[in-house]
């Protein structure tokens, strides 16, 4: 079986997953209350699907950047395609890292949370979802203008100069 064939299919099945689980989530109602809110009888299935996902991605994100750095290890400076990776690398990490670093300033000072049942999350914690968050927001940010200037082909017109 083709490589491409076995991305496709797990694509399609993680999707088809998320759909069931998401579908399982919002369609289905418990009895539970918290405060005067209903809540979702299959919030634990959710999260665990959530983080099955970010475990996934965490463990194939470190191993891109790992056979990443091999790669260009054992290509020398240059590639054979002229795409230059390591620089490509270097940049996203350092855009990631940057991200978290400000996000996690501009949430500096958060009070603490307290949810309607009455569970109190600490000022720390409120400062860390801020983070992922803000950090959110800056990537996205960072992949349209990413998109606009591929789009644009800036990159590419100062290249064949």
């Amino acid at each position: 079986m083709k490589l491409q064939n076995i991305s496709r299919y797990a694509l399609l099945a993680v999707v088809g997953l998320s759909l069931v689980v998401f579908f399982v989530f919002f369609g289905l109602w418990g009895d539970e209350k918290m405060g005067e809110y209903d809540a979702p009888a299959f919030t634990d299935l959710l999260l665990v699907w959530m983080y099955i996902l970010g475990v996934v991605t965490t463990v194939l994100t470190v191993w891109s950047v790992v056979k990443t750095a091999m790669g260009a290890k054992s290509a020398g400076s240059g590639s054979a395609s002229g795409v230059p990776s390591t620089k490509i690398t270097v940049c996203t990490w350092a855009l990631f890292v940057a991200s978290l670093v400000i996000g996690y300033v501009i949430g500096l000072g958060a009070e603490e949370f307290v949810a309607a049942d009455g569970t109190v999350t600490s000022s720390f914690m409120v400062t860390i979802t801020d983070m992922f968050i803000w950090s959110i927001y800056i990537l996205f940010l960072a992949v349209i203008v990413a998109v606009g200037v591929a789009m644009s082909g800036v990159l590419t017109k100062t290249a064949s100069k």
